[in-house]
């Protein structure tokens, strides 16, 4: 998700910062993030970015257990759009609106259950319009399924990765 939505944002406004996070202090995952095109890479250490620096917006894709943190990084009138569970939470406990989420700042969400096929074919003219480069990082057929979710649940996964009916 995260590179897809980098590649989206890029293509389009290519001079933006785009900013990732890790969960983990991996070097060699880091400079591979920053060879896709990110600006920069901050690491989470147990869902709390290590930096001061505060964002328009924010792409929340570990979810539940580091919104309240992300919070306490968006600017004034700052956009936090939740839309992943990569925390393994599925629900916001202890959140208090008023209370958490920061004065003149926005929370969204996306679902994909709530995608109709007039988004996806939105989406995919954005894509042919700004002709993004959208590859999957790896193809399974789908005898192969066992092995994709063997190497999704790998720390050697990046990306996302297809599985097809051949």
């Amino acid at each position: 998700m995260g590179i897809a939505f980098l590649k989206l944002v890029k293509d389009k406004f290519p001079n933006i910062r785009v900013v990732a996070s890790i969960r983990k202090k991996d070097i060699e995952k880091r400079n591979k993030i920053l060879s896709l095109g990110y600006d920069e890479v901050i690491f989470d250490n147990n869902n709390v970015l290590e930096t001061e620096e505060n964002f328009d917006k924010i792409l929340e894709l570990v979810g539940p257990v580091s919104i309240k943190d992300s919070f306490s990084h968006i600017k004034e009138y700052g956009i936090i759009c939740a839309t992943g569970l990569l925390g393994g939470k599925w629900f916001l406990e202890d959140f208090d609106p008023t209370r958490d989420i920061k004065n003149n700042a926005y929370l969204t969400t996306f679902y994909s259950g709530n995608v109709s096929g007039e988004k996806i074919n939105s989406m995919l003219d954005y894509i042919e319009k700004y002709k993004i480069d959208i590859k999957a990082e790896k193809i399974f057929s789908l005898d192969e399924i066992a092995e994709a979710h063997k190497y999704l649940d790998s720390s050697s996964a990046f990306g996302k990765v297809i599985v097809i009916n051949k």
